[in-house]
Formats: C-alpha cells, sequence, structure tokens
C-alpha cells in the first residue's frame, strides 16, 4: 500500500475530516458534533476530532498488523444490523 500524506481539515459546514493531502474530494473520515457536544467542549472541538482520528488511524494500524493477510481463508463480514459499541 502506498504511502499518502493525510491532513485534518474543518469543512464549511464545520464537521472535521481526514483526507489525503492531494485529494479534497471525498474524505475518509468525517466527524460530525451536534451544538450540545460542541457546547459542551467549549472551543476543543479540533482537538478532540485530532484524538479520534489519531485513535482509530492506530487501531487501523493494529488490526492490520493482526489480520494475516496470506490467508485467502479470512472473510470479513460487515454486521447485518447497526451495533452499539461501548
Amino acid at each position: 500500500m502506498s504511502t499518502s500524506i493525510l491532513e485534518i481539515v474543518e469543512l464549511p459546514d464545520g464537521d472535521f475530516a481526514l483526507r489525503r493531502a492531494d485529494d479534497e474530494t471525498t474524505p475518509l473520515v468525517r466527524i460530525s458534533f451536534s451544538q450540545e457536544a460542541r457546547d459542551m467542549m467549549e472551543d476543543r472541538d479540533l482537538s478532540v476530532a485530532k484524538a479520534m482520528m489519531t485513535a482509530g488511524i492506530e487501531a487501523v494500524g493494529n488490526i492490520a498488523e493482526a489480520i494475516d493477510w496470506d490467508d485467502e481463508d479470512t472473510e470479513v463480514t460487515k454486521p447485518v444490523r447497526p451495533r452499539t459499541l461501548h
């Protein structure tokens, strides 16, 4: 897989996005906070979005290390319905 430079940007609608620096079209990740959440964060919403994206990137790296990509029997399935994760 090729290496890309990633950037975090604030979109015109106030959401935050993680995207490739050389591609301004579709973001890889988009984070949207409700107004209530923004009020609670007191102008720290960018810092929270950065922390969320950093944690996500680290989690993907850990998962990628744990998967045997050469195993042809490895099957990734999506859940049929939304799951509550906590």
